[in-house]
């Protein structure tokens, strides 16, 4: 019980594996050690039969027949079940590893997504996930069924005659020895041609989502040629570990072959003196090429798992993410205060320095700044998407690091410039913003963002489906939806960042209408570079190379914020700009 829970331990621990498959892999791993025990009685009828043949022992048939019945039984039982385990629960431990990653990734803060792409994450769900799955039904179990033979059929061998266990054992330890003294190159060879894949996947990605844009500008043969040097480097990459896993295999294998040898002269050696006789010598022929046979296959299972590191390494350092934690609490007060906050996205280039504001219940607070002042860093803070490096943001007097994201997010709505939507209809996109809420909710919401006007022009109206991301529709309307879903969830703390950048000054003005309703009693944080939206609001946060330069309301930052007074100037010669 013990020895199984070590084993389960370490497979969980060193493959990145859920405690079932862990589990499973154990039996795997058992089955495969008693298909080894059992693979080894034909060599014993066989020495059976030469000891009759050579030496006159003479044996019944009915004996014969009874050994070779429970030879086959027992091999076709312990085989299916190998089969069992190696296939049908390891299989099973793929859909849930995925799965799992899909609940890790659930639970990970938004710069986590920041720092892979999608294309990564795709890899690591799917190709990543494959490598383990085949690694677990045809390596890992044979590896460590050979493990737990290897000490006894030895202690056997060496029990029968030392010489001649010496004879089979010590090549056999020679041969496999070069495998893990090759694992630093293998392991560092895979590691390279595994960035190389996902960089070109990444490239690739890149490619098909930029079609437009690389045909607007005539680049097509340009990122062509791009994208068949790297796929050359990768295969020049691949041919080299490749190479280096032949190598290593082909003197590992003649080592094998020379052990079959020395078994033999040592044998006869041992004939000749008159210490051993012949059929002694066949017995550890036996035993010695069946050893090489499963020592082989396991060599290449070992190969894979040093193939596989790369892969399990990402799924670990997926897993070991820092999640942001904290309590449920019930939140009843809405001021959002920012007490010295500071923050950097690469823990090097600071973004926000020691901010300090209070956006206040019932208010309307704006931040302006120039682009890359951190506006909308405070935005992605104060809505935790990402945690800030030093100071506080109180909600309710409590630090928003010690409140759970489901009990801060239930209190929040946010609408961000760039609107992410789902390929399913326009119904079900707004009812994202509240789950629960009926169709006439979710119409009369669509109806206050101003979305019924495209909606009813539509082919299946309410029930139409959008495509990818919303592809069907204007960057004007997906903006809509996005705000219609803040108006179903009627949280009291609403986050609008740059919300009628997409939109034109008609639906802008009827957006204003709407939100004036929205807001009441709510606390608002909002970012617009049209400073004229905002004049009218109750507080301006004037943001300035990431620090808070100044703070009022607008006629009195024009009286005391040079910022404030650069930013109005050159709204207003955008606004009387003319073609």
């Amino acid at each position: 019980m013990s020895g199984g829970l070590t084993m389960k331990q370490f497979y969980k621990n060193k493959f990145g594996l859920t405690k079932r498959g862990a589990e499973d892999l154990v039996k795997a791993t058992w089955a495969s050690f008693f298909v080894y025990c059992i693979n080894m009685m034909p060599a014993f009828l066989l020495m059976f039969f030469m000891d009759e043949l050579i030496l006159g022992h003479t044996k019944s048939r009915g004996l014969y027949i009874l050994l070779s019945l429970a030879t086959l039984i027992g091999m076709y039982i312990l085989l299916s079940k190998e089969y069992e385990k190696l296939y049908n629960s390891t299989y099973k431990e793929s859909a849930n590893l995925r799965t799992q990653i899909a609940e890790d990734l659930s639970n990970l803060p938004l710069s986590y997504f920041s720092k892979h792409d999608l294309s990564d994450l795709s890899q690591t769900i799917m190709s990543d996930v494959e490598g383990i799955e085949h690694a677990m039904s045809h390596s890992i179990p044979k590896a460590g069924g050979m493990a737990l033979f290897f000490p006894i059929i030895s202690a056997m061998l060496l029990f029968g005659n030392i010489k001649m266990g010496l004879a089979v054992i010590l090549p056999t330890l020679i041969s496999f020895a070069m495998i893990p003294l090759s694992k630093k190159n293998q392991v560092k060879g895979n590691s390279k041609y595994y960035q190389v894949l996902r960089e070109n996947s990444a490239s690739f990605q890149e490619t098909i989502e930029l079609q437009q844009e690389i045909k607007s500008f005539n680049l097509s043969e340009k990122i062509k040629q791009q994208l068949f040097k790297r796929m050359e480097e990768s295969e020049a990459i691949h041919l080299k570990v490749e190479l280096s896993t032949f190598y290593t295999m082909a003197i590992s294998t003649i080592f094998s072959f020379v052990g079959l040898a020395i078994v033999i002269l040592v044998g006869s050696q041992l004939v000749i003196r008159g210490e051993i006789n012949a059929l002694l010598v066949l017995g550890y022929l036996l035993a010695a090429i069946k050893i090489k046979d499963t020592f082989d296959a396991t060599k290449e299972g070992i190969l894979e798992v040093f193939y596989l590191e790369p892969k399990v390494k990402r799924l670990k350092e997926m897993k070991n993410t820092k999640i942001q934690e904290g309590q449920e609490v019930d939140l009843n007060e809405f001021d959002i205060e920012l007490k010295n906050v500071s923050f950097s996205y690469d823990q090097a280039t600071p973004v926000l320095k020691e901010v300090n504001f209070i956006a206040r219940q019932g208010e309307v607070t704006a931040l302006v700044g120039a682009s890359g002042c951190g506006k909308t860093s405070i935005l992605r803070l104060v809505s935790r998407l990402y945690d800030y490096d030093d100071g506080k943001i109180l909600i309710d007097k409590k630090d928003i690091k010690e409140i759970s994201t489901d009990s801060l997010f239930s209190k929040t709505s946010i609408v961000f410039q760039d609107v992410t939507l789902f390929n399913t209809s326009v119904m079900e996109n707004i009812r994202i913003g509240r789950q629960e809420a009926s169709d006439e909710e979710v119409i009369q919401a669509a109806r206050l963002a101003h979305c019924d006007e495209f909606i009813e022009n539509l082919p299946d109206g309410y029930n139409t489906m959008i495509g990818e991301n919303g592809s069907e529709l204007s960057g004007g309307q997906r903006q809509r939806l996005s705000i219609a879903r803040a108006f179903l969830k009627d949280a009291p703390i609403l986050i609008l960042d740059e919300i009628t950048a997409s939109l034109d000054v008609e639906n802008e003005k009827k957006i204003q209408t709407s939100l004036n309703q929205l807001i009441k009693n709510k606390t608002v944080l909002i970012i617009s570079h049209r400073l004229k939206s905002i004049e009218n609001v109750d507080k301006i946060v004037v943001m300035d190379k990431g620090r808070v330069e100044n703070q009022g309301t607008h006629k009195e930052l024009l009286l005391c914020s040079p910022v404030y007074q650069n930013l109005v100037k050159k709204s207003q010669m955008a606004e009387e700009f003319v073609y």
